[in-house]
């Protein structure tokens, strides 16, 4: 398990869970990072991440990709 914010351009990863209290954590599940959901990583730099995710592409910064607790597939 690695923070998403580890994950590489073009890998597929599943969300094993999501870290934190608060409004981060109940956007980051609203968006659709809840686990088992399948994540492919378009774009990676620094930590900044741009996923696809249920058909739509999320940009998330350093800081927030590093809540989402991941496995590759």
């Amino acid at each position: 398990m690695m923070p998403l914010s580890f994950a590489r351009e073009g890998e597929f990863v599943r969300v094993r869970k999501v870290s934190g209290v608060g409004e981060m954590k109940n956007h980051l599940e609203h968006l659709g990072f809840v686990p088992d959901a399948e994540v492919e990583v378009f774009q990676a730099q620094e930590g900044n991440v741009i996923v696809k995710l249920k058909g739509s592409k999320l940009a998330l910064v350093k800081e927030m990709a590093s809540k989402i607790m991941v496995d590759q597939i």
